[in-house]
């Protein structure tokens, strides 16, 4: 895995997170690593359930597996942003 990749991994898990971050309901108070982290797990994933489904490699832009990564990339960001709001909440 060279620095290309790496950059690369960045820069997607930064856009997916942020897309997430559009498509989930509400207000998510998380940090921005915490929102490219989140996009760079979510691509993963994504990418891992288009290919149980055979999606992965279309012709042109892979718009399936990319709709795939966005849904998961909101969902991943509504869940890290419940459990990082509650983390300071003590009962």
């Amino acid at each position: 895995m060279g620095i290309e990749s790496i950059i690369g991994a960045i820069v997607i898990g930064a856009i997916l997170g942020f897309v997430g971050r559009l498509v989930a309901p509400g207000k998510q108070n998380i940090p921005i690593w915490l929102t490219i982290l989140t996009g760079i797990v979510a691509a993963f994933i994504g990418t891992f359930i288009a290919r149980l489904f055979g999606v992965q490699d279309t012709p042109g832009i892979d718009w399936i597996e990319l709709i795939v990564q966005v849904i998961v990339a909101a969902v991943a960001v509504t869940a890290v942003a419940g459990i990082y709001g509650r983390r300071g909440v003590r009962s």
